[in-house]
């Protein structure tokens, strides 16, 4: 058994204390079985999901080298979504306090290129982003990859998905061959096994059973006629009344249909899939993470990366055609020690899917009649707060602070009352409590903001 102390670990003891500060206390197994592995400097292929506590595991490792005095790239974390970038760099953040002066900055598509290409000027340690904004980057000369230690792929899988093969090959033939390489994935496709073939130098492996405890995670099963799927979902949320919950579903089409059908029926949903501009997929994610927003109806892609504290759901409108995809699906709920429900909703068609996931757990499924499913009383489900929309942001150096003290100061609202607040480049977003929307959004706009009347709508 590897042992589960961070302290016999051969970490300084500057970092070690940061972890002991953050409430690092014990290891999780990703953590044990590939630490050791990457601080000796070796190639890794790990297999494990999100929440694993993977993105702590490569902060350490690729932290531990960094020269603080050279201020070129030296290590870079390639992420499918800048969701999964822009998380990934606060962990780094919080894990690099205890080195000096350490700067970690994002590399994203959907934003402006100019201010990133000043922020490179003044130079970075390490680099955080996704595979088509760092390949412009080293396009234009602004990003030199020529001093990188350490290189990690992080949800590789999720990468191939997307089409970034080439993009990937493109990105590591500009680094020097005697880098390391870290390869983070939560399933294992052939095209990991091309990467790592390609690129890799005697990968060593490791795999954490990405198994769900089921005293965490409720697992039920739902036999379908095709036809009644979207009834089906309708008549789940009626009878579970869940305040979050994410729709799985295959494409942009079928999260479309399921938005329109439920809406239709008074409840709050909205689609997250590729298609989407980055500034709504902003929207619709800062809406699910504040409550303000029931049901998201998502595609396995675009709900990578996603990191939402209490998910009481998850629904497999039609079961993930590959039993790993499962897997990862319903590990979105029964998270921090709290319980979820993972519903999945089988076609006869999708029968040897259903027969594929039985095989994994090695545990028959449990299956229910839809027919026992009685609507528990209430109004339509609606989520519990509502999401106001500031027209400014981070660029007119718009902070948390200032929002919440409009509301509790001029707006009379209680700081009880306010819940999440985002702000992003051009906009801001503060969900309130469903009651003293209306109230809020007045005051907000017949108001001042950090001394400026600015345009707030409600979302």
């Amino acid at each position: 058994m590897p042992s589960t102390a961070f302290s016999d670990l051969p970490l300084g003891a500057s970092t070690l204390a940061n972890l002991a500060s953050l409430g690092y206390a014990e290891m999780t197994p990703i953590q044990a079985q590939s630490l050791p592995i990457m601080l000796k400097g070796s190639d890794l292929i790990a297999q494990a999901k999100t929440g694993s506590g993977k993105t702590a595991a490569f902060g350490i490792a690729l932290l531990e080298p960094l020269n603080p005095r050279y201020f070129g790239c030296q290590a870079l974390v390639l992420c499918p979504t800048r969701e999964l970038a822009d998380q990934v760099a606060k962990e780094l953040r919080r894990l690099a306090r205890a080195a000096d002066n350490i700067k970690i900055l994002t590399l994203c598509g959907g934003v402006p290129i100019g201010p990133q290409i000043g922020s490179l000027e003044h130079g970075a340690h390490v680099i955080v982003g996704t595979p088509g904004r760092v390949q412009e980057h080293l396009k234009k000369g602004t990003l030199k990859l020529d001093g990188l230690n350490t290189l990690v792929l992080d949800e590789a899988d999720r990468m191939l998905d997307m089409g970034f093969y080439d993009a990937i090959a493109e990105i590591i033939g500009q680094t020097p061959s005697r880098r390391q390489t870290l390869l983070f994935s939560a399933t294992y496709p052939a095209g990991i096994e091309q990467l790592s073939a390609a690129f890799m130098r005697a990968p060593q492996q490791v795999r954490v059973e990405a198994m769900h405890d089921q005293k965490q995670i409720e697992q039920r099963f739902y036999e379908i006629d095709p036809a009644e799927r979207m009834p089906a979902v309708m008549r789940i949320l009626a009878g579970f009344r869940p305040e979050s919950c994410v729709a799985f579903c295959f494409t942009r089409q079928q999260c479309q249909e399921l938005v329109e059908y439920l809406g239709a029926k008074g409840i709050s949903a909205m689609a997250l899939h590729g298609d989407l501009e980055q500034r709504d997929r902003d929207q619709v994610l800062a809406m699910f993470a504040n409550r303000s927003l029931s049901v998201l109806v998502a595609t396995d892609v675009a709900a990578r990366g996603l990191d939402i504290d209490a998910l009481d759901m998850v629904i497999n409108v039609e079961l993930a055609r590959d039993s790993e995809i499962h897997v990862h699906r319903i590990g979105r709920t029964g998270r921090a020690g709290k319980r979820g429900v993972a519903i999945s909703l089988v076609a006869p068609a999708e029968a040897h899917r259903a027969r594929a996931i039985e095989e994994r757990q090695q545990a028959p499924l449990d299956w229910y009649p839809l027919s026992d499913l009685k609507a528990l009383p209430g109004e339509p489900l609606q989520p519990p707060m509502v999401t106001l929309c500031i027209a400014a942001g981070r660029k007119e150096k718009l902070r948390p602070g200032d929002i919440l003290g409009a509301l509790t100061g001029d707006a009379g609202i209680l700081g009880a009352q306010v819940g999440k607040i985002a702000i992003f480049d051009f906009q801001a977003f503060v969900a309130v409590e469903r009651s003293v929307a209306r109230k809020a959004l007045a005051r907000l706009n017949a108001g001042k903001i950090k001394g400026r009347s600015l345009k707030v709508r409600v979302l």
